[in-house]
């Protein structure tokens, strides 16, 4: 090393997840755990509204008829579409700001059966999603 030369340190850390090497960035970079969306709620809510919009442009005319395109039961249709009628600014939270819900999938779902204006407090839990 010269007088010339400069030393960068980056703080990373490799650690291996699915047994491939993954480079983690400082602890005080990581985005919390609890932020962090499932994905598996998002293709739930964006597979209810392409089968909402479905039966609203004409495509499909009941259910069951969406099942059978789809290949799963109808009764797995009805309770996945009610994701489509959750409370829009439950929808905001989730899909725009990307804020986890508190509740599991099937608990989401069952949400979803609630008045919009009880849909936050149960999506979130008692205190609420920062957006910021």
């Amino acid at each position: 090393m010269t007088d010339r030369t400069i030393r960068v340190v980056i703080p990373l850390a490799v650690r291996k997840k699915n047994g491939r090497p993954k480079i983690l960035p400082p602890a005080d970079h990581m985005p919390a755990e609890t932020r962090a969306q499932d994905a598996h709620v998002l293709r739930a809510i964006a597979r209810a509204w392409n089968w909402r919009r479905r039966l609203e442009r004409g495509e499909a005319s009941t259910i069951a008829d969406i099942a059978t395109a789809d290949k799963v039961t109808d009764r797995f249709v009805s309770r996945m579409m009610r994701l489509a009628y959750l409370a829009p600014d439950v929808l905001e939270k989730l899909l725009i700001h990307r804020i986890p819900p508190a509740l599991s999938l099937n608990d989401l779902i069952a949400a979803a059966d609630l008045p919009w204006a009880e849909q936050m407090e149960a999506v979130f839990g008692a205190v609420g999603p920062r957006t910021d």
